[in-house]
Formats: C-alpha cells, structure tokens, sequence
C-alpha cells in the first residue's frame, strides 16, 4: 500500500512552501502538489503535482479521493488556506472549522469577532464605495490606513493623509476584480485608525505562542516588511500583554489547530491588534524559529494536519535575523551583485536572490518588492541583527531601463 499522501492546495511562490514537502517525506507520508498552474512554483521532481481547479473545494475534494489513502489536506498559500479547510472537513481529516478559517480571513468580519470580545483593535469601517471610505476617514480622524479585506503580503495596503488619498486608493482597489492569483475580490475593503508605534509578530501553535517577532518595515506609506528580528526585545510586562492580546484573538476566532500569525502594535505602551492570519507567518519567520529555538514551524504544521501531536518544545536558545533585499526602482535586472560578499559575514547562514538576471523590476509597494534575503543566527539577538545588517549592505541590484540591451 502506498504511503498517505498529504494533499498541498497550491503554495507560497517565495518563502517557506518549498519545505512542506520535505517535511512530509520526513514525516513518512508523500506530497502530492494540487495547483491550477504548476509552473508557477518550479518544484520539478520534488513533489508529485495533480492538475486541479484549486478554488473549487469540490475539485479538490475530487482529487484528494482519487489519491486516497490521504493523511491530511494543508496549504502554505493564504488563498488557499479556507478551500483546504473546506475539503479537510469534507474528507473528515484534522483542520480548524472552515468557517472559522474563512471569517479569520475577512479582516472586516475578523475585526468585528475581536471588537465584541474585547480585544483592543484599531477604529474600522468596511466600505463598499470610495464615497463610503471617504465619509469613513473623515469620521475616524487622521491618517487612515486603506486595504483591502482579504489579502496578504501588504497587497494593497496603503497609509492616506488624507479624503483625496482614500478616494484614489479605495477606487484602485474597489475596482479590481481579482487578486494576483486571479482569484475574485470581495468588493469591500477597511478604513482604519492608523496605529503608530513598533509592529511584533506573535506565532502561534495549537494556542500556544511560541515566540514573539520584531518587525521592520520600510517608509510609509505603504508596509513592506524589511526584516524581522527573533527573539523580540521587549520589557517583560509588556511582552506579556502583547502576548495575553494575541492568544485572546486566536481563541476567540475559533482556531485551535496548528500555526497562526498574529500582528500586534504597540503603541504609547499598549498593544493593539493589527490582525490575525490564520496560518504560518511569511517572510521566512519559521526559518528564524528553528534556528533559534530548534523548532520546525513547518514540519509541525504538517504534523498536525496529518493526525499528529505537535513537538513545540525548545532544542536551542539563541537568536536569529533576516533582512530582505528590496527593488529600488523600475527597470530590467541587469545583476545582483555582492551575494558572495554577503556570504562571507560571520554569523550568516543563507543568502538568496528570489529574481534571476534579465527580470523585469515593478515597485509594488508589498512582498513582491522582495529580491532576496540574508539571514543570520548567533546567540545573541544584537549579534544576528548586526550581521544581517551587514551582509545586507553589500548587496546591489543593479537596473537597466527597458529599452537598453546587455552589453
């Protein structure tokens, strides 16, 4: 009899869907990549991939009995995450409700669930019409930030100044009838109180936190993550509450299995809920995890879509760094140069380029601005920031325009 598959519902093109299906073969079960368009991903023989109509559940649900036995159905992809769910309960295998799931993912309805429950989260309007967002801003006072109420990676999220700023930004995004995956969009999007002060990330494991994450994000007004730094450097009290408010969310949307991403800012000392993601971090957070702690975010997601106990327990206690390598501008990628240099600083352990030569460069103002990234472990935290630091700056894209040709 073969082995259980576990059934991946598309991936993360960047980041950490690559190691799903060597955690699976760890795990003793075989990875079988659902996807709409394989070729999208480049995973070559690393994974058994079954063509599928993946924003269809009943698709899904279609292949998976066709692959039966099926251990678990999962997906690294935060638009795929509720049609797994879905099709996890369907097939009646380990998953958080896809109700649950699919609520989580509606920042609107996700802000409404934690307001009633009583967790801080910043003043909101959902609006429908770019005249709503408007009349949104001017009640809420202030900078407002204006995104989208389903996305991911900083997709269309955007701090506005002012009623001309939402109406331009709320009709971009009201306008768009599909995402970058050519997925529908809900035609609403949120206004809210911009929340000042230092971003952290609390991970999250069977509501557990496992740790807390420093974010860096570049200039406003968008949101692009820079780097993250683990663990966080906080005053005990504090880490406790930004902690407390991150576990109460969790609980309180319904999510008792496996990884969710929280985002909490602190502001004048007290935490306020950005949101919750109900699924591993991005950014390569889970790669940080292991090398400080020993724990593999990534295998124990596995682990429990499959039927399994999760492992949290530290094997290390040290610190770890990423710094992301971002476009400076429009144009074609003629090279990107110091990757060796950068590899050569003491404490770093991977350095990649996302983007090879000859690609054509768009500022985004999301995680598509990513080029590469240098990560670093050490331990101490300042000695594996200092060193992704380091190894950061010696990395240079270098652009041509468009219309020249290589030498």
């Amino acid at each position: 009899m073969s082995r259980p598959a576990l059934v991946l519902v598309e991936s993360n093109t960047t980041g950490t869907g690559r190691l799903f299906p060597v955690a699976a073969r760890e795990l003793g079960l075989r990875p079988v990549l659902l996807s709409a368009d394989p070729g999208r991903y480049g995973f070559g023989g690393e994974v058994e991939v079954v063509r599928a109509a993946t924003s269809s559940t009943a698709a899904v649900v279609t292949a998976c009995r066709r692959l039966a036995p099926v251990a678990g159905v999962v997906s690294s992809s935060e638009y795929y995450i509720g049609t797994a769910a879905e099709a996890a309960a369907e097939l009646g295998l380990p998953g958080n409700p896809a109700a649950a799931v699919r609520a989580a993912r509606d920042k609107g309805e996700q802000r409404r669930t934690l307001a009633a429950g009583g967790v801080s989260v910043p003043r909101f309007t959902v609006a429908s019409t770019p005249a709503a967002a408007v009349k949104a801003a001017i009640e809420l006072g202030g900078p407002v930030v204006v995104k989208p109420v389903a996305g991911s990676g900083s997709a269309g999220v955007l701090l506005c100044a002012d009623a001309d700023e939402v109406a331009g930004h709320a009709t971009t995004l009201l306008a768009m009838t599909g995402n970058e995956r050519g997925l529908p969009m809900p035609g609403r999007i949120l206004v809210e109180r911009f929340v000042s002060g230092p971003e952290y990330s609390v991970e999250v494991f069977d509501g557990r936190a496992v740790g807390v994450v420093r974010k860096h994000l570049g200039p406003a007004p968008t949101f692009v993550e820079t780097g993250h730094d683990f663990p966080a450097e906080l005053e005990p009290r504090t880490r406790r509450r930004v902690v407390a408010t991150a576990l109460t969310a969790v609980w309180l949307l319904g999510l008792r299995l496996g990884p969710a991403h929280v985002e909490v800012r602190v502001e004048r000392g007290e935490p306020v809920l950005i949101e919750v993601n109900p699924r591993l971090a991005g950014g390569w957070i889970p790669r940080l995890l292991r090398e400080a702690l020993g724990i593999d975010l990534v295998r124990e997601t596995v682990r429990v879509f499959s039927g399994g106990q999760a492992i949290l327990a530290p094997t290390a206690c040290g610190a770890a760094a990423i710094r992301f390598v971002l476009v400076p501008g429009g144009g074609i990628l003629a090279d990107l140069s110091g990757l060796d240099a950068a590899r050569e600083v003491d404490g770093i352990l991977d350095v990649r380029a996302y983007r090879e030569p000859g690609a054509e460069l768009v500022r985004h103002g999301d995680f598509r601005d990513r080029l590469g990234h240098v990560l670093a472990a050490a331990p101490t935290l300042s000695r594996a920031a200092d060193a992704a630091a380091r190894s950061v700056r010696l990395i240079r894209p270098v652009l041509r325009a468009a219309e020249e040709t290589p030498a």
